[in-house]
Formats: structure tokens, sequence, C-alpha cells
């Protein structure tokens, strides 16, 4: 079944607002919308095509990419990989993700991030014949790591790592640039801060395509909040994610996995990529 998307055009539009620091009556003023027709618009009941050229201008955003996702008529292709799992458990009211990526030829595994409840992914590394090597955590927002402990009684042999930008307890540190080997696999982090203090994307070669599991740094046809900084998370994400190769598999936090080509196409916030 086809994850839904994370975000639709006003929950962009409410991230570039705030992480720009610009209120509805300022955007009203800068785009000339009067402010009932721009409520309406923040709120997701789309009105009025010709506003959303005019807040895209203001925001930083892809106006054509904005009015896909306004319109709903796009979702990324979907994506089978040997080698790759995604596991999608609820929170609230809202669906997380956690992942499970192992190279064929030997069986090493390494899980990135828990969800909320690790049984399916305990089941299929039980099914393979898999040994998990490593739990890896993109943040520790406690969706992203509320089943940790379960995950580590299951396997006690498995390392558990966190950047040290923001360390968890009974986890490894690491710095940016640590590569981790998974059978014949490489493992590399970068951090992408600004949604979280040390939000990591790890970038995996040696399966069939390149993946990057991004945690909540980028979503299809989005990207997380700038919880800790709008600025250092949009710049994180153009200068490290975006610029890995186009058939790189993205796995996001939450929502469906997506490529780097088809967030070139349609992620409204990298204007200068379309």
């Amino acid at each position: 079944m086809q994850i839904p998307l994370e975000d639709f055009y006003e929950d962009i539009i409410g991230k570039a607002m705030r992480g720009r620091h610009i209120s509805e009556g300022e955007l009203s003023e800068k785009t000339g919308i009067d402010r009932d027709t721009l409520g309406r618009i923040c709120r997701g009941e789309f009105s009025d095509e010709s506003a959303l050229p005019k807040i895209a201008a203001q925001l930083g955003l892809d106006p054509g990419a904005l009015m896909i996702s306004a319109s709903k008529s796009w979702l990324p292709r979907s994506v089978s990989l040997e080698g790759l799992l995604q596991f999608n458990t609820a929170y609230r009211d809202m669906r997380v993700n956690a992942f499970l990526i192992w190279d064929p030829a030997s069986k090493e595994a390494a899980a990135f991030d828990t969800g909320t409840n690790v049984d399916d992914m305990i089941a299929e590394v039980a099914d393979r014949g898999l040994t998990l090597k490593y739990i890896f955590l993109t943040h520790t927002h406690n969706d992203h790591v509320a089943d940790l402990e379960r995950l580590k009684a299951a396997a006690p042999g498995a390392r558990v790592y966190a950047n040290r930008l923001e360390p968890w307890p009974g986890a490894e540190s690491f710095v940016e640039g640590a590569s981790f080997p998974l059978g014949s696999m490489t493992i590399d982090t970068r951090t992408t801060s600004g949604h979280s203090e040390g939000g990591t994307t790890y970038v995996i070669n040696g399966l069939a395509r390149p993946v990057a599991v991004v945690g909540d740094a980028l979503f299809a046809g989005s990207m997380g909040g700038g919880m800790v900084s709008f600025a250092d998370a949009l710049r994180n994400n153009r200068e490290k994610i975006m610029t890995l190769p186009d058939d790189t598999v993205i796995c996001p936090g939450h929502g469906p996995l997506t490529s780097i080509a088809e967030e070139k196409r349609h992620n409204p916030f990298f204007p200068e990529l379309s």
C-alpha cells in the first residue's frame, strides 16, 4: 500500500512562513492577497490558483511544484530494492518510518530508527536470517526512538549510534564523516541539522541504487520543520542531500520513499533545481 505524503501545500507554506518569520498579515501585504483568502489558503482550503505564485515568490518556493502539491496530483514512484525495507507505525495522529538495510551477501543488517513498534522489524530480521549489526538514530525525537529498548533487547549484539551533536543514553557517538562497513557495503554520515540539533543523513552504497536515510531533514515533496534553524535545515538539505546522485532512494522519517530526481522536480523548497 502506498504511504501518503506527509505534507501538502498548506504545510509547506506554513513551514516556509515560520522559517522566514513572516506572519499572515505580512504575507498578505507583500502579495496583495486579502487576509480572508490567504487565511483559507493557509488552512488548506485551496481556492485561488493565481495566489500561489505570489506566495511562492515571497517564500522562496517553486510555484510549479507548489501548484502540483495543491492539486494533489503527484506521488513518488514506488520503490522495490533488495536489501531495503520500510516500516511505518502509528504515533499519535500521524505515522513514522523506520528502515532496515542489509547486505544480501553477508546478511549483515542495520536498523535506522525504530518508530513506535519494532515487532515487524524483529520478525523480518529473523525470517531473513539477518544479523543486526547496527542501530543508527537519525535524530532523537520520541517518535523515532520510541521502541529502541525493545530492539536493543532483541539484538543484544547490535551497536547503537547517534551523532555527537545529539547524544542519546546508551548510544555511541560519532562525528560527521564517520563511515561504517556493512558486509561489502558502506554507510557514510552527513550532519543535516536544522530540524534537530544533530540530525543525520546516512548514505548507503552497495545496493542496486544508492540510499539515503534522511530522518526528518527531507520528505517527499517537502522537508521537516526548522525547529532548531530553518536556514540551517534548508542549507544542509541543499548541500548534503540534494547533491546526491539522481537515482538515490530517499528514506524519510515520515511519508513515502522518494528519489533525488523526483525531489528536484516536485519539492517546492528547491526552486533552483526544478
